[in-house]
């Protein structure tokens, strides 16, 4: 077999076999499949596609081709995911929140895709926390805190890991198969034994309509649940900014302020709303009040300060965060230019806004600045009078803010009467 042969059968519309997607597979983990092949193969798997075997054999095929974790712990093992949104934060909330709960949480992470943002990025933000541990690390710190958000070692799925970078940059980031696959090769390879996953719809998600989400929610289920990991998806809404922030360090700052109990916004209850589901599924009753109790009471913040000083950060972080959080050196108010109530907002237009700020990246050598963003960022229905503020951007240089302010004008629409309001959950897939 060689990368051109399936290369190829993708471009007529053929599918490869399992065992050629294995190889390939294996070809991206060792080096054997050059960057353009790689490239090639997403194009060819987004533009083709594949049928829900050929789905399963290439998440199956990318856990492979590294190591599988395999826990003994006096708990459950689970984790959440989120296909992805402007200002969703959640891993960082729920994350400590389950530990609190008495579930373990080797929540195994990415870098931001596209337009959206990354919780690695976002915990780079914090002074000296490292995302790179090998699985020595990541056992200590799941048993010390009860959870550890990292990215994957290099052991674990290799073949994800380059193809997960080669997607951000050729315009194959939305195809369902290479989502599917992306997702769960990791996630299978953490040895999880319950998973919920986030499934987002509307203007900041990549599937802005709810029949694409559901079709990949069902995509992600089925290819989880075959592979023997219980779970669910919840499809949630993403017409408009999840946090009131969006980059790196400003995401971190509104999900202390959830964790120190000072916020309890959408960010707040959906990360209650999708722990809530991950409990069931693991078989835990009464997940709900244990997940606000552990929030109220502080335990899933003191899960967080342990988590972030055994993989590096400041001792102290909880308790002033704000002092070792970067900040930008221009924040900008946008105001709006009209009298109105905010009708709808373009999740895109904003999380590439942030992009050209240098929040995020456009070629992988890209730096990320992570001080830059958006912040207080208006949500639906609001009413506006000419001269509040749309939000205040953050950035480095004045001529990036001027942009950015640009940008978000055109984001956000103004009208004469507010819509009605959407629900934060919108159905449930199991």
């Amino acid at each position: 077999m060689d990368a051109r042969g399936v290369i190829s059968e993708l471009r007529k519309g053929e599918e490869p076999s399992t065992r050629e997607l294995a190889w390939f597979a294996q070809g991206l983990a060792d080096g054997t499949v050059s960057a353009a092949q790689a490239g090639a193969f997403a194009m060819g798997v987004c533009l083709r596609g594949l049928s829900e075997a050929g789905r399963v054999a290439l998440t199956l095929a990318m856990r492979d081709s590294g190591h599988v974790l395999d826990w003994d712990l006096d708990a459950p093992v689970v984790d959440k995911h989120s296909t992805g949104g402007v200002g969703d934060c959640a891993s960082l909330v729920l994350a400590p929140a389950l530990a609190a709960c008495g579930v373990y949480v080797p929540m195994i992470s990415g870098r931001g895709l596209g337009h959206t943002g990354g919780t690695l990025d976002k915990l780079e933000a914090i002074p000296g926390y490292s995302v790179s541990v090998d699985e020595t690390m990541l056992r200590h710190v799941v048993n010390e805190a009860g959870c550890a958000i990292v990215s994957a070692s290099a052991d674990i799925a290799p073949a994800d890991k380059r193809l997960y970078a080669i997607r951000d940059v050729t315009g194959t980031v939305e195809s369902l198969d290479l989502i599917t696959a992306s997702i769960l090769s990791k996630k299978l390879a953490a040895g999880l034994q319950s998973l919920v996953l986030d499934v987002k719809t509307g203007s900041g998600a990549f599937m802005k309509t709810r029949d694409e989400a559901r079709a990949l929610a069902e995509a992600l289920v089925s290819t989880a649940n075959a592979a023997g990991c219980p779970t669910t998806a919840l499809l949630t809404d993403m017409s408009q900014p999840l946090a009131p922030a969006l980059g790196n360090a400003l995401e971190v700052d509104v999900s202390m302020a959830v964790l120190t109990g000072q916020d309890k916004g959408p960010l707040y209850e959906l990360s209650v709303a999708l722990g809530t589901e991950l409990l069931q599924t693991a078989g835990i009753t009464g997940g709900e009040a244990k997940l606000r109790k552990a929030i109220a009471s502080g335990a899933a913040a003191e899960r967080f300060g342990r988590m972030i000083y055994a993989l590096g950060g400041p001792l102290s972080f909880v308790e002033d965060w704000r002092r070792f959080l970067p900040e930008a050196t221009v924040i900008l108010e946008v105001p709006a230019q009209t009298d109105g109530v905010v009708t709808a907002i373009d999740g895109e237009a904003l999380g590439l806004a942030v992009v050209d700020l240098g929040g995020g990246r456009r070629v992988e050598t890209d730096q990320v600045n992570p001080a830059v963003g958006l912040s207080d960022v208006v949500r639906l229905g609001t009413r506006l009078s000419r001269g509040q503020p749309l939000c205040r951007v953050h950035a480095a240089r004045e001529e990036q803010a001027a942009a950015a302010a640009l940008a978000v004008m055109k984001a956000v629409t103004l009208g004469d009467a507010a819509s009605a309001d959407v629900p934060l959950v919108l159905e449930r897939v199991s």
